[in-house]
């Protein structure tokens, strides 16, 4: 549970226009009377320091954790950020699937070689896994946007910026909510990111192609930063500099009186339209590229970051996903804290950061989110591990389903969504709404109820608050959710040798099993079958029996056996099988070792879904 609350400071502007369809979680000045479930502010959580990565003198940041916990520490912490860029969920409807490669088999890839027969290409197969959704009701939406934007706020410099990038979803609705926030004075722009690459299905229906996001920019106050930028001329723009003077420089006429001059003009002032950068749509070899669903190109947060921060200011972005913020704050001189609640992300971020030199702490929030790998993925998992639980259309949305028992009849069940942090602390407050909102709710014949949870503040009262009460004679069983995921989680298992010589520890892997990844194999596998045909004929994904082709990354760690990791000597192995070495790309393929100078103490190994498994060395 939670060590503390931190109290959600500045309040919002008074004043301004508000969406008066939504219970807000939290208390402002001006508000309407509303139940108040956060009075106690921001849950700060134990942060636990998974790595450090290059020299960090800079202080910057990659946490594993969400938004508001992310900024509960920063609080706590005294970290006040200078630019944020936040890229959330747009509340499309859409689930975000992550595609999986098959790696080269090193053991396989000898056989071949000796055998002088080339690689069959075939090999790198994908499947995909989902990474995140993006599946929300209008009213959790806002209120979840609406509590992240006030923690957001509250670790913003006085002269700080945020830049909110969304679509046609949401993004009338959290306008509003943002003028709310900051204030209708603080707002400067919206600017249209005009995609490009919309043919195909978005040109088919009868209407408009749909072809830009929006990102809404706002000022904490007057004295902010602000660098003007400016696009090249084109031709035509240049061909206006026809003038010469007598020192041969080119100019145009302004007025009368008042020349410019080429080699002084610094370019066309740049609009709030942004046409002139391409997406990912169009970019498909990009070396940007990171296999990342919803990934910015770097040009789109350069224009942002250059446009409202200086060097050795603080960038953040709480919604990191595939790293673009943070890469590209380090490469313009930026100190940079990024943010994800997804395992995907922060294991992108880390590795291309990585790759591009930076220096980094590696922390993750210990708020109970990353019981298994993300928030979309844990949800399923629940509803597959609770026996017996189906949906019931007659239930309130509260509740996620129910299960069906020979002598209670139906039996609703709670479980706390994980993106919604109001719901993963069961306190008082919570089961107060349960006893008094949603079990009036139920039918009459209900006659028990089980309530899950990720944390409770104290079992022992919330038991007694709910005998104390006497509104109900429902039953009410609290179950631990931890415990369903913890029976559940199986690391990978390893077979190697191990060789020292000539100062060099060499360790030689000869087998890989992966129980969780052989499922998602088993599941995609049987998928296809149902799907097979005499024109689309079944071809399955098969691992071979040393399995070297479910990992994506090792690194040994040779400096500590317990704690924090240090990464003394890594590869990553990308979807074509070349090997990354220590961040720096090679035309090389993994020969199935990994070589240290120093005496390896324990083995880390990730996993093509991204799971990682900790192993000392024997």
């Amino acid at each position: 549970m939670p060590i503390k609350y931190i109290p959600f400071f500045p309040e919002p502007i008074e004043g301004q226009a508000i969406l008066d369809n939504f219970k807000r979680t939290l208390r402002y000045k001006g508000a309407y009377d509303v139940v108040d479930n956060l009075r106690r502010g921001m849950p700060y959580y134990e942060v636990e320091k998974q790595e450090t990565v290059g020299e960090n003198a800079d202080g910057n940041l990659v946490i594993r954790g969400e938004c508001v916990s992310a900024c509960a520490y920063l609080r706590e912490k005294g970290i006040k950020v200078d630019l944020v860029y936040i890229d959330p969920p747009f509340a499309s409807g859409a689930d975000y699937a992550k595609k999986v490669y098959i790696r080269r088999n090193p053991k396989v890839a000898e056989a071949i070689a000796h055998a002088e027969q080339e690689l069959d290409f075939d090999e790198f197969k994908a499947f995909e896994e989902k990474m995140y959704g993006d599946v929300w009701d209008k009213e959790k939406y806002l209120n979840w946007m609406y509590e992240n934007l006030m923690a957001i706020k509250s670790v913003m410099s006085e002269t700080a910026s945020i830049y909110v990038h969304l679509d046609w979803h949401i993004g009338h609705y959290v306008k509003i909510l943002l003028d709310e926030i900051f204030g209708e004075d603080n707002f400067q722009r919206e600017i249209v990111w005009q995609l490009h690459g919309v043919a195909g299905f978005k040109s088919i229906a009868d209407n408009y192609v749909r072809a830009h996001d929006t990102i809404f920019y706002y000022n904490m106050s007057d004295n902010n930063v602000f660098n003007k930028q400016y696009l090249p001329y084109d031709e035509a723009q240049l061909k206006r500099f026809s003038s010469i003077d007598s020192d041969g420089r080119k100019y145009k006429t302004i007025t009368k009186d008042r020349r410019l001059y080429l080699d002084d003009a610094k370019g066309v002032a740049l609009s709030d339209v942004w046409d002139d950068i391409a997406s990912f749509q169009t970019i498909v070899n990009s070396p940007e590229i990171c296999n990342y669903a919803t990934q910015k190109p770097e040009t789109l947060l350069e224009r942002i970051i250059k446009a409202s921060s200086n060097k050795e200011m603080i960038v953040a972005d709480f919604f990191g996903g595939s790293g673009v913020t943070a890469a590209v704050a380090h490469k313009l001189g930026r100190k940079f804290i990024t943010s994800d609640i997804g395992l995907n992300s922060i294991q992108t971020t880390r590795d291309r950061l990585k790759a591009d030199g930076a220096g980094f702490d590696l922390l993750e929030i210990k708020d109970g989110v990353s019981l298994y790998r993300n928030p979309v993925q844990t949800m399923d998992k629940i509803k597959s591990l609770i026996p017996g639980l189906k949906n019931e259309d007659s239930l309130d949305e509260f509740w996620e389903g129910a299960i069906s028992d020979s002598k209670l009849g139906t039996v609703p069940v709670y479980v706390p969504n994980l993106m919604d942090s109001s719901t993963k602390l069961l306190d008082v407050v919570l089961m107060n709404r349960i006893l008094h909102e949603a079990i009036p709710d139920l039918d009459n014949s209900i006659k028990k109820v089980i309530v899950y949870y990720v944390d409770i503040t104290d079992k022992a009262e919330i038991e007694k608050f709910i005998k104390d009460d006497d509104s109900t004679l429902v039953e009410i069983e609290l179950r631990d959710l931890k415990e369903i995921l913890d029976d559940v989680v199986i690391n990978d298992y390893v077979e190697y040798d191990f060789e020292e010589s000539n100062g060099t520890n060499t360790i030689i892997f000869n087998k890989f099993v992966s129980d969780r990844v052989n499922q998602k194999i088993d599941e995609f596998n049987q998928k296809s079958l149902a799907n097979s045909s005499e024109k689309k004929p079944y071809n399955p994904i098969v691992i071979s029996d040393e399995g070297l082709e479910l990992i994506e990354l090792i690194s040994v760690d040779c400096t500590a056996s317990d704690g924090e990791w240090h990464s003394d000597s890594e590869i990553k192995i990308d979807k074509n099988g070349y090997v990354i070495l220590n961040g720096a790309k090679t035309k090389q393929f993994w020969d199935g070792t990994i070589s240290s100078a120093k005496k390896p103490l324990r083995l880390k190994i990730r996993n093509i879904c991204g799971d990682e498994s900790e192993i000392e060395i024997d």
